[in-house]
Parts: structure tokens; sequence; C-alpha cells
């Protein structure tokens, strides 16, 4: 199998081919390491490749020996290092796999390698000190977005059609936006964190995949999917696998749509036309749109003040734990500045202010979920700009402490965050590209808790009705 022939397809169709016998697992990963080997010195996305150690039959999954790459943060694999994209876990080696990565190998898919990550995955950037800055394939100059930019960067590029990919405050979903791709961030419970968490960032963070292909999440929802033994949560699992889904109509939903973020930042012109433009394409399918204001049952800055307290509180247990372990200080040698100073910040909060913003947490989530008692979906743009130069989000940064480390990061991805402390699943789904430069433009669609299935129903409609597949970034595996 060529390259150009590989980039053709995506997982489910890769896999589909090997079970038919056209072509062999050993030629499909040939071809992935190829690709990787082009596209990652433009990408940066790529930081180690090793020896594949899982030979799954062709056909037992609907991804077998389909090529996988595994974000370096959030998993474990037994025997492989996990630096987290910090000089402090440099050289760090799992000792075992984390559940998920039990469920991915179940799945079938044959992990080459590990994509990078921002330190400690605290940025929705991927530039960390370590590897250096992930490069967007739609334009290198400007950044991936994070956390998983490097699973972005890689999947946008033709070097996987799928990887592993990470969410606390839209890690997954920015990266999808940045990249020109589809990323769905599932309901909290739905993917087991253990066994070394019970959950991330006081249930904050999820695990999911970036796909070209919404039938691609689909597939990889299915497999990895349930709780596992000594779960704090349970998300209901679905009647139908989220694959049948995607066929599936979605009939005519309720869709209110939020043009303007919580936070006051304004969205740029080229987010707002391409916003109009998807309002249009529904109302085409049939649905009913309004625009709405929504609350979040918290000012704004009260809202990120908790989730300040929350997200360093729980990055400075990590540091100290993995400081520890490691026998390493905790300072600018090991940590970056905006790191090293929420850490700081983290250290400071007490008892009191974490249990009050565990409240906050909770009002949120009760707010939103009386939306969802109106409306089927909310639509916002994923981003209220397009992706950033690189440097761009680190300018200044050493003179923030945690606090306006965290105000910087809401500010420039506000729509995201709140989903995430709700705990209900929202996609970004590649509509829209803008005119001048032909980067891609994510819009996000946010669910009630536990309906992935009904964002996998309207996925499948938009990705039928306007395609994205054909379109490639400059950087591209298949491109020679």
């Amino acid at each position: 199998m060529r390259v150009s022939e590989y980039v053709c397809h995506d997982a489910v169709g890769l896999a589909e081919l090997m079970a038919a016998g056209e072509v062999s697992p050993a030629e499909v990963e040939r071809a992935a390491r190829e690709a990787i080997r082009r596209v990652a010195p433009a990408t940066g996305a790529v930081v180690e490749t090793w020896p594949a150690d899982d030979r799954p039959e062709p056909g037992s999954t609907p991804l077998a020996g389909v090529p996988f790459l595994i974000k370096d943060f959030g998993i474990s694999m037994a025997g492989r290092r996990m630096e987290m994209g910090s000089r402090l876990a440099a050289g760090h080696v799992a000792r075992s796999d984390s559940f998920l990565m039990r469920r991915l190998r179940r799945a079938g898919l044959v992990t080459l390698g590990r994509t990078a990550s921002p330190e400690l995955a605290y940025s929705i950037t991927t530039e960390p000190a370590l590897y250096g800055p992930v490069r967007n394939p739609w334009d290198p100059g400007r950044g991936a977005g994070g956390s998983s930019g490097g699973a972005g960067a890689a999947v946008a590029s033709g070097a996987v059609p799928l990887a592993h990919a990470t969410d606390a405050a839209g890690s997954l979903r920015i990266p999808a936006a940045h990249n020109g791709l589809f990323g769905l961030k599932p309901t909290r419970g739905r993917v087991s964190l253990g066994p070394a968490l019970d959950e991330g960032f006081n249930g904050l963070a999820v695990q999911g995949g970036v796909s070209r292909t919404v039938r691609d999440s689909a597939a990889l929802l299915d497999l990895v999917r349930g709780p596992e033994p000594g779960d704090p949560y349970f998300a209901e699992q679905p009647s139908l696998p989220y694959a049948q889904e995607v066929t599936r109509p979605p009939g005519s939903l309720r869709i209110g749509v939020l043009p303007q973020a919580w936070g006051g930042r304004r969205t740029a012109a080229p987010v707002t036309d391409a916003l109009d433009r998807t309002v249009r394409l529904l109302e085409s399918l049939g649905h009913r749109t309004e625009e709405v204001t929504v609350g979040l049952g918290v000012g704004w800055e009260e809202f990120v003040l908790a989730n300040a307290r929350l997200s360093t509180a729980n990055l400075a247990a990590s540091v100290d734990d993995l400081a520890a372990s490691l026998g390493r200080p905790v300072d600018s040698s090991t940590l970056e500045p905006s790191t090293l100073a929420a850490h700081r910040y983290g250290q400071e909060v007490s008892g009191p202010q974490f249990v009050a913003a565990l409240a906050v947490r909770n009002r949120v989530a009760r707010t939103l979920a009386r939306v969802f008692g109106t409306h089927d979906l909310l639509l916002t743009p994923t981003l209220p700009e397009l992706p950033p130069l690189l440097g761009a989000y680190g300018e200044g940064a050493e003179a923030l402490d945690g606090l306006g480390w965290i105000e910087r990061l809401n500010d420039r991805s506000p729509f995201t965050m709140a989903f995430n402390v709700a705990g209900t699943p929202a996609m970004s789904v590649p509509l829209a590209a803008d005119a001048g430069t032909g980067l891609p433009i994510g819009m996000q669609f946010a669910a009630g808790y536990g309906r992935e299935d009904l964002l996998f129903r309207l996925a499948g409609q938009l990705e039928r009705a306007q395609p994205w597949a054909g379109r490639t970034p400059d950087v591209w595996a298949g491109a020679r």
C-alpha cells in the first residue's frame, strides 16, 4: 500500500480493507510509518515512535489493525515513556497499561507512538519546551491548538486517521477546530480514567479521540466506552452503538445558537460568518434554530476563579507527586513559567475555597441542564478566532500568576469550558473555512448529559450534507 492510497481511507475503511484481505496489516503499518516520517518534521506532532506489540486479527473489531497514536498525557502504556510534555517527567516510563490502554488494545488498534502535549496538558496551545512547538498543517506559522495539539496535527496531516486525545477545558475540541477535524468530548463517566485516577480535574477531564470522519470517532467510542471497577461516575450506556447512530436521521432538532461567548470576548468576523452559514445549513436540513442567551448560574469572574482553583490545586498535587517520585526539584529547571506559576497558586488554594469551587461546578451543571430541557442542542463557534500564530499564547506569560494564566486560556477559548464543568458531551465539527486564509473553522454542538447519540446523528447528517474529508492541508502525507 502506497502512502497516497493510505491517506485516502479513514480508520474504518482501512480496517475493512484488511478484513477483506485486500491489504495486509503489515502493509498498512508500513504506509503509516512512512506517512509519519514525511510529516513529523514539519509539524512536530509525533515525539516518539516504537515497534508495534499488538497484532490483532483483521476483522475482529471495526478498527482491527488500524495505526494509532496516543497522547503523551492522560494514558499509560506499559514500558513506554510518558513524559507529559515536561522536563519534570523527562524519561519517565509507565509501568502498566491504564484501563483505556487495555481497551485500545482490545479494540485492535496498533499503537505506533505518542503525540506531543503541552507541559502537563496545561495550555490550549502545544508549544512545550521539552519538544518544541507543534505546527498547524494548514499554516505552519500557526499553532495546532492544545492540549491535544500533537494528535490534531498528526491526524490532519495524514499520519494516522485517528488518534487519542483528552479534554479538560476544550483540549480535544480546540485542536479539532484548528486542524479541520471532527472531535467529540464524551459525557463525564463515559470512558474510564483509571486505575491511577478516579477522576481528572474533579470530573472536568475526559478521554476521546480526533478523526477525519464522524464514523471513526463513533467506532472508537463504541470500543472504549463503559465503566471500570471503582469509577466514581457512570453514564448510562446507549441503546444502540454510536456507529449506527451516525447513519440515523436526527429528526427536526431545536437548536439554540450562542454567537457571542461568556466573558465578553467578541467573536471575530470570519467565525461569525461561518456560524451564520452553519445556521442556514441547519435550517435547510429541517432544524429549528434561534439565538439564545444562556447563563452559567454564576458570573464569569466567579466561574473562572472556581476553575482556576480546581485546576491549579489538581496540578500542584500532580507536580508534587511527580517531583517526589522522580527525585527532581520543582523550579524553573523543570517547569515552564506558566506551569510553575499555576503550581504556586494551587498550593495556596484552601480547603474551603476548593469546596466552594465544587459548588460552582454544581451550579453550572444544574443551570445548563435546564437549558437542555428546552433545546435539544446548543450551537456555538468552537473558538472565537482563527488559529493564532505560534508564540501568541506565551507572550508575557512569565508575568502572570496562576489565576492570570487561567484567565488568559478562558479568554482565548471561552465557549468550551462550560461543558467540561457540566460534564455534558460536545463536539467540534469542521463545517467551514476562512475565505481569506483557507484556515479551518470549527462549529461546536453541545447536548445534554449522556446524549452523544444525538450528536452523532447530527454530525453524520452534516457530514453527508457538506463533506469535509476532501479538504487537505499544506502539510499532507499524501502530497507526493
